[in-house]
């Protein structure tokens, strides 16, 4: 297969995308980036309180009020800060949704909120603690940038470019520990709006976010041994949208697969169907929770129980080019 730099699939030491946090919030301050942030009391798995340890005078914890936490963001914001807003996707958007659309998204604050703990990869909490819908609370928000980071080398990239500018951004990271895709990779990768990829090929294209995109590269190399070439993109930024690389694929591959750890109404799938609608129609499938709430389970199983798993986009592309 041949592919856009990229060497075999690799498997160093697995880390979950939300260990990033901590270490890039310290990073930027460093750097002498003018940041602050926030805690829901949740700071021991968000990461957060690894800035309290070298920059305590800018990290500051609210206890369990995700709401008054998006009040006291905006605020701090309106002082020319560069504000991050941490706590669990289920909790934030969920718990303070119209306090995110009013203070944050209308007033077009400098406002990262990092949402950690998405999906139904929270696993054993169980489906009162899984969001599965945050995606499309948020991508509904005018103005609001939407990011998805598939490993942790990403999610640095992605947390830190956020400080570059004054948007509000919401960036969806994950509790398991997954494979790196980014290995040795030394200049970032990630640019927001904008599609990587990371297969190049022309009878079917995979497009991916965040915790689906390693298990759509398998799919893809599964897809080789058959001798059917499929395009790979990763698409961290679910808003705003590479829809030039979408058409690009739509028109050279003639048929599209979305795989995304969301329901398939209002994330990734959503969007890609859409551009495909207006621009480029082609046969689409969807590889995500199919409108229904998680349960309890392993997070491994939950993935294989809700067909998250790259045998899926494999019978997902076969189907989409059968269409063709």
């Amino acid at each position: 297969m041949s592919s856009n730099g990229w060497a075999a699939i690799p498997e160093p030491p697995p880390a979950a995308t939300r260990e990033a946090y901590g270490p890039a919030l310290v990073k930027l301050a460093e750097a002498g980036h003018d940041i602050v942030a926030l805690d829901a009391d949740l700071s021991a798995s968000t990461g957060g309180n690894k800035l309290a340890a070298s920059f305590p005078e800018r990290w500051f914890t609210v206890g369990a009020a995700e709401q008054n936490m998006i009040s006291i963001a905006a605020g701090l914001a309106s002082t020319g800060k560069t504000v991050y807003a941490a706590s669990f996707a289920v909790f934030m958007p969920g718990h303070c949704f119209d306090q995110i659309r009013v203070q944050i998204a209308q007033q077009r604050m400098n406002v990262k909120l990092i949402a950690s703990h998405g999906g139904i990869s929270v696993g054993e909490d169980g489906a009162s603690a899984q969001a599965i819908e945050d995606l499309a609370l948020m991508t509904s928000l005018p103005g609001m940038n939407v990011v998805v980071p598939s490993d942790a080398v990403e999610a640095d990239w992605a947390i830190r470019r956020a400080a570059e500018d004054d948007e509000p951004w919401y960036i969806r990271l994950g509790r398991p520990k997954l494979p790196i895709i980014h290995l040795g990779v030394d200049e970032p990768r990630f640019e927001l709006g904008r599609a990587e990829v990371i297969y190049l090929e022309d009878h079917v294209t995979l497009i991916a976010c965040g915790l689906m995109v390693e298990p759509t590269m398998r799919a893809a190399e599964s897809l080789a041994q058959e001798g059917i070439g499929a395009r790979v993109l990763n698409m961290a930024t679910i808003k705003p949208l590479d829809e030039a690389e979408v058409i690009r694929a739509a028109e050279e591959t003639g048929a599209i697969v979305c795989a995304e750890e969301h329901n398939v109404i209002g994330g990734l799938g959503a969007a890609v169907a859409r551009t495909l609608a207006l621009h480029c129609p082609v046969p689409m499938e969807q590889v995500g929770i199919n409108d229904t709430f998680g349960q309890s389970g392993p997070w491994q199983a939950l993935l294989n129980e809700y067909g998250l798993t790259s045998e899926s986009v494999v019978e997902a592309a076969k189907r989409a080019i059968a269409r063709k």
